[in-house]
């Protein structure tokens, strides 16, 4: 039931390393979604930007010729 005296002695003597473990994954998992995000938001303004341009040039026109009878 309760753990033998060793197995105590080393859980309290390593929990700071353990912990330490945890953290660092925590923050590269963490550091991994912000890249993500911030990559989809460089994305999106990069495309509104190309979308605001466009409508900037103006309406675009089609040359129709039509050819005599």
């Amino acid at each position: 039931m309760f753990p033998v005296p060793t197995q105590l002695v080393q859980a309290v003597t390593q929990w700071h390393v353990r912990s330490q473990q945890v953290a660092r994954r925590n923050a590269l998992v963490a550091c991994t979604v912000l890249a993500e995000r911030r990559r989809e938001v460089v994305e999106v303004e990069e495309y509104l930007a190309a979308r605001a341009a466009a409508r900037a040039a103006g309406p675009t026109t089609i040359e129709v010729r039509v050819r005599p009878a």
